[in-house]
């Protein structure tokens, strides 16, 4: 069992955080929701799913973020042709010695930009199943580990947009967050305004790949009181019971829950979890796991709804400091 981190240790780690925040947000013009959420998925080894109109920042603050990290980084254009192998790789024959070898796809890489994730039908979108997941993938029978870390980050449009499908749940499901990028306030656009046409300025690769790993190991060591987990297992539990769900936030919500928690209470400073924790992550590790019934199917705010009314009715009781 890992030992709890000491305070110097999370001090530390906050404030290099801070610094690579700081860094992405002088890029990106927009709210600091998604990168703060970003922020946090990684450090719980997760996935994100950007979800925005075409031409609010999305690509631009993917591309930002991981070149922030400093970790080896690949984009994927999702198109309608797009194949599995494409993403994967495939077996090539070599005319000159009539052996195969391995053409490795993007998906080996520490990062890897998924743009306009949905502008491809569910069996190429399945390319990734494996990989998000278990950190590996297989092509024709043989196993390939993924690099470490390893982090999707993917963009997509609405759904009602023409051209578009929709995300399988299994793999809405592997997505740790869901942040939602809406359109900038007044202040925020004419701020882009002023930057539209200059240079932009360039990002400063500030971690590593065992920078990353450093971080990640630290916030598995968070410590978490019992009652804590009680309440996320109670939240869960509240959307598979509630009316306007047909299909609940699973087991793997639950554990995302308690691991994004962890990675927010490192970013707020300190060595365990506190209920604000849990709560300030909650919607956006549940919302989009939620099914709802047919007459609400599709309404993103609905599923936030359901998560506040879940936080609002579900108690909790306050977790102690750790002696």
């Amino acid at each position: 069992m890992s030992t709890q981190v000491s305070p110097p240790e999370v001090s530390s780690a906050k404030d290099r955080v801070e610094t690579l925040r700081r860094e992405i947000m002088r890029v990106y013009v927009g709210s600091s929701r998604a990168p703060d959420m970003m922020l946090v998925a990684i450090l719980a080894r997760g996935h994100v799913l950007l979800e925005g109109v075409p031409g609010v920042a999305k690509t631009t603050l993917v591309k930002t973020f991981a070149a922030a990290l400093g970790c080896s980084s690949r984009r994927i254009q999702f198109t309608p042709d797009l194949l599995p192998a494409d993403i994967t790789g495939t077996y090539v024959l070599s005319p000159k010695d009539g052996t195969f070898s391995l053409r490795a796809g993007p998906i080996f890489a520490n990062v890897v930009l998924a743009d306009e994730i949905n502008r491809a039908p569910a069996k190429t979108q399945s390319a990734l199943l494996e990989a998000m997941q278990e950190r590996q993938v297989t092509i024709e029978g043989d196993r390939f580990e993924l690099p470490a870390p390893f982090l999707v980050l993917a963009t997509q449009n609405p759904i009602d947009l023409e051209g578009t499908y929709p995300l399988p749940e299994a793999q809405v499901d592997r997505f740790l967050v869901r942040v939602p990028i809406g359109y900038p306030t007044a202040r925020e656009e004419a701020q882009m305004l002023k930057l539209h046409g200059v240079d932009p300025p360039t990002v400063r690769p500030l971690l590593s790949a065992d920078d990353v790993l450093r971080l990640q190991h630290l916030v598995a060591r968070i410590h978490v009181e019992e009652d804590l987990f009680d309440y996320a297992v109670a939240l869960s539990q509240f959307t598979r019971s509630h009316p306007k769900v047909a299909l609940g936030a699973s087991p793997r919500a639950t554990l995302g829950l308690v691991q994004a928690s962890k990675a927010k209470a490192l970013v707020e400073g300190r060595t365990f979890v506190v209920p604000e924790d849990v709560r300030a992550v909650a919607a956006a590790v549940l919302s989009h796991r939620l099914v709802l019934t047919a007459e609400l199917e599709g309404d993103a705010r609905a599923r936030e709804q359901i998560v506040e009314e879940g936080l609002s009715k579900v108690g909790y009781r306050r977790g102690a400091r750790p002696a």
